[in-house]
């Protein structure tokens, strides 16, 4: 049986927290060509999102969290995709990447990318020792603690993989390696 051949596509998978995720979602429909992974936990605070998901481009493919054993990962293993951008990264979803842990949608896909080679770029939300992020009811102040600190600089050293601390940083990471990918043969 002959597999049919299709473009590279971008692996973008998103988690459970409100950071920047209105922008996520913006920068999702300006690049296009997207599979989206939605974990649980981003499922719920998509509900909180619902007129800006709804507008993403027609040939976004949503893969859900929905098995235990999270088998739509394979994609990674037949070169379906280029690149994986994690965004945004809860401090859970970047501590559970830092120690190998592959339990939900998103750290499944990111195991399964390191695995495979393919570079990733990961948005973390806790990068500071005070910061200010948007939830349902507006601005709010946090802090995260020292640990998820430590685990943003941790994850820093693993291979094939970048992390951004800034929604710009995103932008300019992930365009940056689409520009690459233009140039693969």
């Amino acid at each position: 049986m002959t597999r049919v051949v299709r473009p590279l596509r971008l692996a973008w998978a998103l988690t459970g927290s409100g950071h920047f995720f209105s922008e996520c979602l913006e920068l999702i429909r300006e690049v296009g060509d997207c599979d989206l992974f939605v974990t649980r936990a981003a499922a719920e605070v998509i509900r909180m999102y619902r007129k800006q998901f709804d507008s993403l481009p027609a040939d976004t493919r949503l893969i859900k969290d929905t098995t235990a054993s999270a088998a739509p990962v394979g994609a990674f293993y037949h070169g379906d995709y280029h690149t994986l951008v994690v965004a945004p990264a809860t401090s859970n979803t970047v501590a559970k990447c830092v120690f190998g842990i592959s339990d939900t949608l998103a750290t499944n896909v990111y195991a399964q990318a390191g695995k495979c080679r393919i570079p990733s770029i990961v948005f973390a939300c806790d990068t500071a020792p005070e910061m200010e992020t948007q939830a349902p009811s507006g601005m709010v102040k946090v802090y995260p603690r020292r640990i998820d600190l430590e685990n943003v600089e941790r994850l820093k050293s693993f291979e094939a993989t970048t992390v951004v601390e800034s929604y710009e940083a995103l932008r300019q990471a992930l365009l940056e390696r689409l520009a690459c990918v233009k140039t693969l043969p």
